[in-house]
């Protein structure tokens, strides 16, 4: 379950950048994740919990933003969206393209306090 890796790093950068900047309790966190890194999102809030329990994370509110699949057409340029990981594209038809969107799993941001 590569999940459990995802919030072992996670909570890792946020306790370095808590410690960087005094503050004593996250109340928030916000994670981009695309769709086509293969992460279940629950299994990430469960993690998440799990992982917080006597952290300075204990009891944030965890959000997720689900990231679409969106790429360009290398032969007509246009931008389409990505249903069920089939790549062909809305203008031409071809299936020729560079993916925009989608592959995303970074913490957007997250709310500290100081006590």
């Amino acid at each position: 379950m590569h999940e459990t890796a995802v919030v072992e790093g996670l909570m890792r950068i946020l306790t370095e950048h808590a410690k960087q900047n005094g503050v004593d309790r996250v109340v928030a966190v916000k994670l981009k994740i695309g769709r086509l890194r293969g992460i279940d999102s629950r299994q990430i809030r469960l993690a998440f919990e799990i992982f917080a329990e006597g952290t300075l994370a204990e009891g944030a509110r965890l959000d997720i933003d689900d990231v679409g699949v969106t790429a360009k057409c290398r032969t007509c340029s246009t931008v389409f969206e990505v249903e069920k990981y089939h790549f062909v594209c809305s203008g031409c038809g071809g299936s020729d393209a560079d993916v925009l969107t989608g592959r995303e799993l970074y913490i957007e941001s997250f709310e500290a306090a100081k006590t």
